[in-house]
């Protein structure tokens, strides 16, 4: 398991760690007078997905009308995937190919 995400709202943190599949935990943390709330869970594009995350609603929208982009969604999609890059680099995870 790795951290996801952080919250700073406790039900929010909550209702986060509800939509994920596989391990997950949630951490608190003070710092000094703020409690913040650590989601650890298990990394993949599942899971990132449902907690709404790395514009990947918007990837799926895009490749949904992949047929017909222009030049905005196909900058759109190249800044899109290259957020992504980082994140499997970071993760350890792959992009499907599909996506490309």
């Amino acid at each position: 398991m790795k951290l996801l995400n952080t919250y700073d709202d406790r039900d929010e943190a909550n209702e986060a760690a509800g939509k994920l599949t596989g391990g997950k935990r949630l951490a608190s943390e003070r710092d000094a007078t703020v409690v913040i709330y650590n989601l650890f869970g298990d990394p993949s594009w599942g899971n990132f997905h449902r907690l709404g995350m790395y514009n990947l609603g918007e990837l799926k929208t895009l490749l949904d009308r992949r047929a017909s982009w222009h030049t905005a969604d196909q900058t759109r999609h190249a800044e899109i995937i290259s957020t992504l890059e980082n994140v499997a680099k970071n993760y350890g995870i792959e992009i499907p190919r599909h996506w490309l």
